[in-house]
């Protein structure tokens, strides 16, 4: 079976496992303003699979990828080779507006100039791509889902791109037997029913699931801002953040904000204290002074209790 068989187009409702970063993903597709989300693990994880799957579902296509040697005129936008050589400047869209509503995925951030880090973030964040050409600048509204991939054991992000990623979560491979076992009977099987399709023919079953998952996202999306959070959840938010050293406040708003998504995703009209337990631990293990010193970012036992403890009030 190769990468571009069963594994890489398994259906999202249909992907065993890897709940943790499923739920980054949704919350940052309800929430645009969380800013993207860095998933952090080794090769053979499964990152690619669920951000592909993703993607998908949202968009029925793969979505943008950008390359480690992308330079800034791919990135933002330039001029068409062809017409230039013949004298001709005819523009030429860049990779950040062809993800325009859609799943930008960087795949190996951390080996990515930190230049184009800095303009990806920085559109990701504001909404706004500044393209200028021949001394005249360009604005341009653009929004997309950011996710970003790295392997530690490749090297990390400087502090300052490490904390602008909203969300973070720690991928690692299935380790219990029957888990594992799961995931590869789904994957078999899968494989098994689409050898069986007829030319032209799609596995209805499956895309009506995706439509039906889509649709709850899509709701929860539009809803977002309808969703209260009371004085006391915002108080807690920050409560959390200073616990946990974050710096600056940027901690603060990404838990408020998460929170949020979690809420609207679960048809919540008000913030409760278990939709800031369910999202805390993606929106600060990486802001720690331990993580943005050394890309350490393991979460553990003892900072669940903390995190529970600041929110009953301990």
């Amino acid at each position: 079976m190769t990468e571009q068989s069963a594994i890489h187009i398994l259906p999202y409702t249909q992907i065993v496992g890897q709940l943790e970063m499923k739920l980054a993903l949704e919350l940052a597709y309800i929430a645009p303003r969380i800013g993207g989300v860095l998933l952090s693990g080794q090769r053979g994880t499964g990152k690619s699979t669920v951000v592909r799957a993703f993607a998908r579902m949202m968009d029925d296509k793969l979505p943008v990828t950008l390359p480690i040697n992308a330079t800034e005129d791919r990135v933002v936008g330039g001029w068409l080779i062809e017409e230039l050589m013949r004298g001709e400047l005819v523009p030429q869209p860049g990779l950040l507006e062809d993800a325009n509503t859609r799943l930008l995925y960087v795949d190996e951030v951390n080996l990515l100039d930190d230049h184009i880090v800095n303009i990806i973030l920085d559109v990701t964040s504001t909404g706004v791509l500044v393209v200028q050409r021949e001394g005249k600048s360009e604005e341009k509204q653009v929004s997309f889902t950011l996710v970003g991939t790295m392997n530690p054991e490749e090297g990390g992000l400087r502090p300052q791109l490490l904390d602008r990623f909203g969300l973070m979560v720690n991928v690692t491979a299935e380790t219990e037997e029957d888990k594992r076992m799961e995931i590869l009977r789904t994957v078999l099987e899968f494989d098994k029913k689409l050898s069986q399709l007829q030319p032209g023919e799609s596995s209805a079953g499956y895309v009506e699931e995706n439509k039906e998952y889509k649709a709850v996202l899509e709701t929860a999306r539009q809803k977002l801002y309808s969703v209260k959070t009371p004085v006391e959840i915002d108080r807690k938010c920050v409560k959390l953040a200073q616990k946990f050293k974050a710096e600056g406040n940027r901690g603060d708003y990404i838990i408020a904000l998460a929170a949020r998504a979690y809420a609207a995703r679960h048809g919540k009209t008000e913030v409760e204290e278990e939709d800031v337990e369910n999202v805390a631990k993606f929106a600060l293990q990486h802001r720690r002074p331990q993580a943005l010193q050394n890309n350490q970012m393991p979460w553990n036992d003892k900072d669940n209790e903390t995190v529970q403890q600041i929110l009953n009030g301990d």
